[in-house]
C-alpha cells in the first residue's frame, strides 16, 4: 500500500510517500517559509507561501517516488494542531487530491505523527515520550493493544505556557539574529562556558518557560550572547529531564523516545540519554530529516490510521488549530 502525506501545520509544506509493503520513505521533499530577520511567522504570510510552493513539492513527491495516482492508495494530511490557515491549505489540497483521484482521505494529528516516525525508526514498542517541537512539549504515554503502541494517548506531563522550541525561537529574535532560528541559539550555546543562573520550574511532571525568556531577554546587555544562549538552553533541558525522569519512574516503561524539531539537538539527546542509562531505560529518536515537519510522517501515520478504520470521504475534510493528542482515536 502506497500513501502520500501532507504537512501543513506551520512553516513547512511537507509531502511524504509511505511504501508499506516496502516499509520505506519513498519521497520527503519540502518547503519551508523563512521569516524576515527578527519577525515570527504569520499565519496568513506563511499560509500565501504554502499555497506558493504546494503543487511543486507535491509533484517533486511523486517524481522521486517514481509514483502515479494509480500506485497511490489513499491521501493522508495534517489535520492539527498548528496555525488556522496554514492547516486550511493543506487539507484543502489533500481534499481535492483525494476528491479528483477518488482515494480515501485520512486526517492525522501532527504529535502523533512524529512519535510514529521516531518510532518507525528505532523500533521501540511501548516509550515514554517526550515530544519536543516550537508549539508543542509534551511528556506522552499510549494504550498497547494487540502488542501495538497506539491511541488513546495520554499526557502525563506538558508545558503550561510555550514549547520549547518556540522559547529558543522568541529568545534568538531578542537577540536580532538574522536568522531568528532555534538551531542558531544551539550553536551558540555551543560555544558558551559560563552558566548564568536563570528561573527554574517544574510544577510535577508539568514545566514553564516564559520566565526564563522574559529573564533571559532582560539580560541580554549585561552578558555574553553565548552565554547566554548556554544557560536558557541548559536550564531548559534540565527542566524537561526531571519531570520526563519522574514520568519514567511512575509509568515504569523503559524506554524513552525523544521526537520533534528540538529532538534534534544533540545536547537534549544527550541528557535524556544520561538519565533514561541512571534507571536502565533505552532512549533515542530518528534522523533529523524526520523529527523536523515533513510529510513522511504523516503518510507513514496515515497507513497506521487507514488500517485502523479512520479513512474518511472527502466531503468530510476537517482541521482543529487546537487538536489535542488525547482526542485520536
Amino acid at each position: 500500500m502506497r500513501i502520500l502525506g501532507i504537512e501543513s501545520t506551520a512553516h513547512t509544506f511537507g509531502v511524504g510517500i509511505y511504501d508499506s509493503s516496502a516499509d520505506a520513505m519513498l519521497a520527503n521533499p519540502k518547503a519551508f517559509y523563512k521569516a524576515p530577520a527578527g519577525q515570527g511567522m504569520i499565519p496568513v504570510v506563511v499560509a500565501e507561501h504554502h499555497k506558493e510552493h504546494g503543487a511543486k513539492i507535491i509533484e517533486q513527491a511523486m517524481e522521486q517516488s517514481a509514483s502515479d495516482w494509480d500506485s497511490i492508495d489513499a491521501i493522508s494530511y495534517s489535520a492539527g494542531p498548528g496555525l488556522g490557515p496554514c492547516l486550511a491549505v493543506g487539507a484543502k489540497a489533500a481534499c481535492a487530491l483525494a476528491a479528483k483521484n477518488k482515494k480515501p482521505l485520512i486526517p492525522v494529528h501532527h504529535g502523533h505523527a512524529h512519535i510514529e516516525a521516531a518510532r518507525w525508526q528505532t523500533k521501540f514498542k511501548d516509550p515514554l515520550v517526550l515530544y519536543v517541537s516550537g508549539g508543542n512539549t509534551q511528556i506522552i504515554t499510549g494504550t498497547r493493544k494487540r502488542s501495538l503502541f497506539c491511541p488513546p494517548f495520554a499526557v502525563l506531563g506538558e508545558t503550561l505556557d510555550i514549547g520549547v522550541g518556540n522559547l529558543f525561537d522568541a529568545f534568538a529574535r531578542e537577540l536580532k539574529l538574522e536568522f531568528a532560528h532555534g538551531s542558531i541559539v544551539a550553536q551558540k550555546a555551543m560555544q558558551g562556558r559560563n552558566y548564568i543562573p536563570m528561573p527554574y520550574t517544574v510544577k510535577g511532571m508539568n514545566f514553564a518557560f516564559s520566565g526564563l525568556l522574559t529573564f533571559a531577554s532582560k539580560i541580554i546587555p549585561d552578558y555574553d550572547e553565548n552565554d547566554l544562549c548556554y544557560s536558557l538552553m541548559e536550564t531548559a533541558f534540565a527542566e524537561l529531564c526531571e519531570a520526563t525522569e519522574r514520568a519514567l519512574l511512575l509509568s515504569g516503561k523503559n524506554e524513552v523516545l525523544v521526537c520533534g524539531g528540538v529532538a534534534q539537538n544533540t545536547a537534549l539527546m544527550k541528557k535524556i540519554g544520561q538519565m533514561a542509562d541512571l534507571h536502565g531505560a533505552q532512549s533515542g529518536t530518528c534522523e533529523g530529516q524526520y523529527n523536523a515537519d515533513n510529510g513522511a510522517m504523516i503518510a507513514l501515520t496515515g497507513y497506521y490510521q487507514f488500517k485502523r478504520g479512520k479513512a474518511i470521504k472527502p466531503q468530510s475534510v476537517w482541521s482543529d488549530q487546537k487538536y489535542r493528542v488525547e482526542m485520536v482515536v
